[in-house]
């Protein structure tokens, strides 16, 4: 990663959203601001921790690795997003990976400020505890999605949480440039079966095709596969 002399707001990131404005000038003091390439690691998992990140501009994607050479995407983190919060507590390694899915900027702050932050601004505590509370049932409904959900329905899922996350362009399209390797990778499945699931959903009308590029056509439908439990 390469510093990068790009000013934030110190208005828009999780964290800054959630200070009081008095510590604003303190995080501007404190921070810096990373700029990352296409698919350049941010922290990887069995890392000690040093800090937590916030995204500034870009795409990112959280990982975890499933065996050797497979790994699971857990979730996307778009313009301020906080990035390495799973490793705070008592063994300060980072349990997941992080990397770039675009040329982007993130913004760094050390473990020991960050933790002076939380002290001094009781809201940003809150938010804090409420964000670990709402990916622990997302995490948990992951999980009962790999274990029972059919792959067609868990493509179905990551289509249409993808679009409700980054949401669509002019001409339709999901907003995010994403590989099927990656799309795998975030229903749970492996490259040939999402290959697959691809163009059965062409052929059903459920999504449409541009390039590398996915619009959903029938959102009913693809809702109806993720209830196929």
């Amino acid at each position: 990663m390469k510093r990068n002399k790009a000013t934030c707001d110190a208005n828009s990131c999780f964290m800054c959203q959630n200070c009081i404005e008095e510590w604003r000038p303190a995080i501007c003091a404190n921070k810096t601001n990373y700029k990352l390439r296409k698919g350049e690691l941010i922290f990887k998992e069995g890392d000690p921790v040093t800090g937590i990140y916030f995204v500034y501009s870009g795409n990112v994607k959280v990982y975890k690795k499933w065996d050797a050479d497979k790994e699971l995407i857990l979730r996307f983190a778009k313009d301020g997003a906080i990035l390495g919060h799973r490793g705070i507590g008592d063994d300060l390694i980072y349990p997941i990976s992080a990397s770039a899915l675009e040329d982007s900027v993130v913004c760094y702050i050390d473990m020991k400020f960050f933790e002076s932050t939380l002290k001094v601004n009781n809201q940003l505590t809150f938010q804090l505890v409420n964000f670990f509370a709402n990916e622990l049932r997302i995490s948990e409904r992951r999980m009962r999605n790999l274990a029972h959900m059919p792959v067609k329905g868990r493509v179905a899922d990551a289509l249409l949480k993808l679009q409700a996350q980054f949401g669509k362009t002019d001409s339709g399209l999901i907003n995010i440039n994403l590989s099927r390797q990656d799309l795998a990778s975030y229903a749970g499945a492996t490259y040939e079966t999402v290959f697959r699931v691809i163009n059965e959903l062409v052929n059903e009308n459920c999504i449409s095709l541009t390039g590398k590029s996915i619009a959903i056509v029938n959102t009913d439908a693809l809702t109806e596969l993720t209830k196929s439990i």
